[in-house]
């Protein structure tokens, strides 16, 4: 189930309020002792994370499916996207990064349990079954709490408002859950590069990024910023081998670029959009594997 963006409800007592990490979704599937870890799309995400089998063993679960968020903690306890990056795209890490970057699931739903599906169960059921559990899920505050300032402060990425009749609907974006973050954000696809000039001259200077809407595949801007070298680095690796020879764009993109098929999705920060429809001032934040091109829309 998927959230939409929005400012916090007016009815507020109808909702709870949970923290919105800066992760990726995931789901943990537990059955006869096993365990499976799967993201958005049915990725099997068992093998790249391997401490998240380990926890879920000591969950004391015999049936369950479990929905949360995999987060990477900073020295402050706090989700850094950029340190789950380094994880995101290896399918059978070293046991030295495991330890070094490790990995932490953060239930906040639970789906299954004992055989029986929750899905039509209220949101406050199935959050009070989840937390009797007692399986390390982040508490959920009341909708009227003072939780969006608090994130604020702590420099935390945002809430979700979940209401609390709500039941749960797989691949819907529904008005039931919404995101409400304090800075500005966007998935984009990137439909090509320029060069890089001086210390990046050999590699990629920036990256032109496009969405998805009736008219085609759109220019949206490009992003120049937020890149490490290893960064930048990978994102060449992982181009080249898209590259052809005429632009995706379905409208005129300034200057000349090299050209890929857009199917990496990526996530940028932002400041505005520009009345023609050009993100302003974006920051690039990583690669999303977790998401599809086609769901990047204008």
């Amino acid at each position: 189930m998927l959230a939409v963006p929005g400012p916090l409800p007016a009815d507020r007592e109808e909702y709870g309020l949970e923290v919105k990490w800066d992760g990726i979704r995931a789901l943990v599937h537990l059955a006869a002792g096993g365990c499976r870890v799967t993201g958005r799309h049915g990725t099997d995400y068992t093998s790249r994370y391997p401490e998240v089998c380990r926890a879920a063993a000591g969950f004391g679960l015999g049936q369950a499916v479990v929905d949360g968020e995999l987060v990477a903690l900073g020295p402050d306890g706090r989700p850094w996207f950029s340190r789950l990056q380094r994880r995101m795209h290896l399918s059978d890490p070293s046991p030295a990064l495991v330890h070094r970057v490790p990995v932490t699931f953060l239930p906040f739903d639970l789906l299954h349990l004992g055989g029986r599906p929750l899905f039509d169960v209220p949101y406050r059921d199935r959050r009070a079954l989840l937390d009797e559990l007692d399986i390390g899920a982040p508490p959920c505050f009341p909708g009227d709490s003072d939780l969006l300032a608090a994130t604020l402060e702590q420099g935390l990425e945002g809430v979700i408002a979940k209401r609390l009749d709500s039941p749960y609907r797989a691949g819907v974006r529904s008005p039931w859950w919404i995101k409400v973050k304090h800075h500005e954000s966007a998935e984009v696809v990137i439909g090509g590069w320029k060069p890089g000039k001086g210390r990046r001259a050999g590699g990629i200077g920036s990256l032109l990024l496009g969405m998805f809407g009736a008219e085609g595949f759109g220019y949206v801007g490009h992003v120049g910023t937020g890149f490490t070298d290893a960064a930048l680095a990978r994102l060449l690796a992982l181009l080249e081998p898209l590259e052809v020879p005429h632009s995706p764009f379905s409208g005129e993109v300034p200057g000349r670029a090299r050209w890929v098929r857009p199917e990496l999705v990526g996530e940028v920060a932002y400041t505005m959009w520009t009345h023609d429809r050009r993100l302003r001032h974006p920051v690039w934040r990583g690669l999303r594997p977790d998401k599809l091109p086609a769901e990047v829309t204008l």
